[in-house]
C-alpha cells in the first residue's frame, strides 16, 4: 500500500525532529509505519484497509519522534519505555477490528512481534522514513533523538530487533553504534512472515540524565 497523503514537498526547509506525534498525524503516522513493516506485519494485520486504521487508531503519541520538513510528517521512530509502546492495540480490538475466528490467528501472530525491556533498557520499535526522503539522514536523526530520550530516563542501552530481510537497517544501526548481540534463527517462520532470522542490536547509553518523561 503505498502513502496516501501528500507527498514531501520541494521546500528549502531542514528536516526537524520533535518528540510526540502532532495532533491529527495519526493517518499519515500509520501509512509510514505500514509502508515500512507492513511486509513484515501483514500476516497479522492485512489486508491494508484495514491494518492502517487499526494501526492509526491505536498509536500512542508520547512514544513516538517524529521528523518534520515544512511541517509534514516525513519519518517516525518508536520506542518502548515504562510499559508503553507507540504501537498499541488490545487484544479485544484486534478480535473487534478482525472478528474473533480470524482475530485469534492474528493475535498469536503478533504475539511473535512482542519485545519485553530488561531493566535499565529503552526499546526502539524500528524507523519509519517516506521513500522521498530516505538517504537524507532522516534515519540518524531519529535514532540520535531516542538515544537522548534514553539518556534523560537513566537507561543505561538501547535494544533493537532487525530482520534478515532488512539489510538497509542493519547497516545504519551499525553506523549509528549499535552491535549485533545475537540472532535468533527461526527459519519455520520464512514461509509465513517473509524472515528466517532476527538480530538483537544494542547501543551503549553515554551521558545518562535522569528525568521522568
Amino acid at each position: 500500500m503505498g502513502l496516501e497523503a501528500a507527498e514531501p514537498g520541494g521546500g528549502a526547509g531542514p528536516v526537524t525532529v520533535r518528540r510526540g506525534l502532532p495532533d491529527g498525524a495519526e493517518r499519515r503516522a500509520a501509512e509510514l509505519y505500514w509502508n515500512a513493516f507492513g511486509r513484515k506485519l501483514g500476516p497479522a494485520l492485512n489486508p491494508p484497509r484495514k491494518a492502517v486504521p487499526f494501526i492509526a487508531a491505536h498509536l500512542h503519541a508520547d512514544r513516538a519522534v517524529c521528523a518534520l520538513l515544512d511541517g509534514q510528517l516525513v519519518g517516525l521512530a518508536g520506542y518502548q519505555h515504562g510499559g508503553r509502546a507507540l504501537t498499541g492495540g488490545s487484544a479485544r480490538a484486534v478480535l473487534r477490528a478482525y472478528g474473533h475466528l480470524r482475530g485469534l490467528h492474528r493475535l498469536l501472530l503478533l504475539a511473535l512481534f512482542e519485545r519485553h525491556p530488561a531493566p535499565g533498557q529503552l526499546v526502539m520499535d524500528g524507523i519509519a522514513v517516506h521513500p522521498d526522503m530516505r538517504g537524507r539522514g532522516v534515519g540518524s536523526l531519529l535514532i540520535e533523538e531516542v538515544a537522548a530520550i534514553a539518556a534523560e530516563q537513566g537507561c543505561r542501552e538501547i535494544r533493537l530487533d532487525v530482520i534478515d530481510t532488512n539489510p538497509r537497517a542493519r547497516a545504519l544501526y551499525e553506523r549509528r553504534a549499535f552491535t549485533a548481540v545475537r540472532t535468533e534463527r527461526t527459519p519455520y517462520l520464512r514461509r509465513l512472515l517473509g524472515f528466517g532470522a532476527v538480530t538483537t542490536m544494542h547501543r551503549t547509553v553515554a551521558g545518562r540524565r535522569a528525568r521522568k518523561l
